[in-house]
């Protein structure tokens, strides 16, 4: 099967800007309290729910799939990047990390009991969410948990040419959150809970967190 094209300018943009994203992106223990607190909530609904192993899905230099283990969780991490893979290894050689794409996971079907998309499709045009929401559906186990969290917008394309003092090609979408929610549910996702954010002094666009669950079978 061909690769989407964005997957390429996606993979290509964070190689290059990957060791300077790891020097200016804060760590988990720096979000703000109710970000903390809706990863601690998600952590919790997993290890409750007892369903399998967690994916940080676009997990970049692995933070927070460490975080996530901290929090108790059998978590790996699978990223696009093959150098934010390499970054992930070498801070947190005790975690498995993989190179992946979330259009197609090398993942079986039911395997997980939870996974995390954190600030990780906002790269993803919206006509292509469906697919990934499915792949997501797929490989987590009935009865487990999603959280996605990212930037939202009214219907907002950006094609930037550089971030962190490096060239890219990616674009961004930045959808409104209902819209978000709606797909998810087109997935088969049961949406539990929502939060959003206004912009802050450290974060300049809506933000916004998710989660859901798989129904049981």
């Amino acid at each position: 099967m061909t690769e989407p094209a964005y997957l390429a300018a996606v993979r290509e943009s964070y190689d290059s800007v990957a060791d300077v994203y790891v020097e200016r992106v804060i760590t988990p223990a720096e979000l703000d309290p109710l970000s903390r607190a809706m990863l601690t909530a998600f952590a919790e609904l997993v290890r409750d729910a007892g369903r399998g192993p967690v994916a940080d899905l676009g997990c970049g230099p692995g933070r927070v799939t460490a975080h996530l283990s901290l929090l108790g969780l059998s978590a790996f991490g699978v990223d696009l990047s093959p150098r934010m893979v390499v970054l992930a290894r070498e801070a947190h050689p005790e975690l498995r990390f993989t190179e992946g794409s979330m259009t197609a996971l090398d993942i079986a079907d039911n395997e997980l009991g939870g996974i995390l998309a954190y600030y990780s499709t906002h790269h993803t045009p919206p006509e292509r969410l469906p697919s990934v929401f499915a792949e997501f559906h797929r490989t987590l186990a009935p009865g487990g948990h999603l959280m996605w969290g990212d930037y939202t917008g009214a219907y907002e394309h950006m094609c930037p040419t550089q971030a962190y003092d490096r060239p890219v090609s990616y674009e961004s979408y930045f959808l409104p959150l209902d819209r978000t929610a709606e797909l998810l549910r087109g997935a088969g996702f049961n949406v539990t809970a929502r939060m959003e954010q206004e912009p802050d002094g450290r974060v300049k666009r809506r933000h916004a967190c998710l989660l859901a669950r798989k129904p049981e079978a």
